[in-house]
């Protein structure tokens, strides 16, 4: 009996510390507010802020409407800085998250979409994903 209950509370230990560790790449970030961007990507904070933040949340933090960029998700190993481009051009289906498709955005130029992920990257260094 003591065996089962030493198991159990290791079990419990191990299964808790790993539900921490998880993270839900939909859910917002931190709460804390967003540093100013340096004047190398206020641009693009600017065009964030007009083209991607209804969504994306304010310091892409995301909200109920898009997912944050402050997620492992979005690191530039595993979504590189042409996917931000096609999702653009293109829209994105649904894929892990639960915001529905993500449509086209007109009227943004490539070289915009360029100062838009150099926010984005800033952003995601700030919070230590790289």
């Amino acid at each position: 009996m003591r065996y089962f209950h030493f198991k159990f509370v290791l079990f419990s230990i191990f299964f808790l510390t790993m539900l921490s560790a998880c993270t839900n790449p939909d859910a917002p970030a931190s709460n804390a507010p967003t540093p100013p961007a340096p004047a190398a990507f206020s641009s693009g904070e600017k065009l964030f802020n007009s083209n991607c933040a209804g969504c994306h949340g304010m310091g892409a933090k995301g909200s109920d409407r898009g997912p944050t960029f402050i997620s492992k998700i979005y690191e530039p190993s595993h979504h590189g800085d042409g996917a931000f481009h096609m999702a653009v051009q293109k829209g994105v289906r649904a894929h892990h998250w639960n915001f529905g498709n993500m449509p086209k955005i007109s009227g943004v130029s490539k070289e915009e979409v360029d100062e838009i992920i150099g926010y984005i990257r800033w952003i995601q260094r700030e919070n230590g994903i790289s």
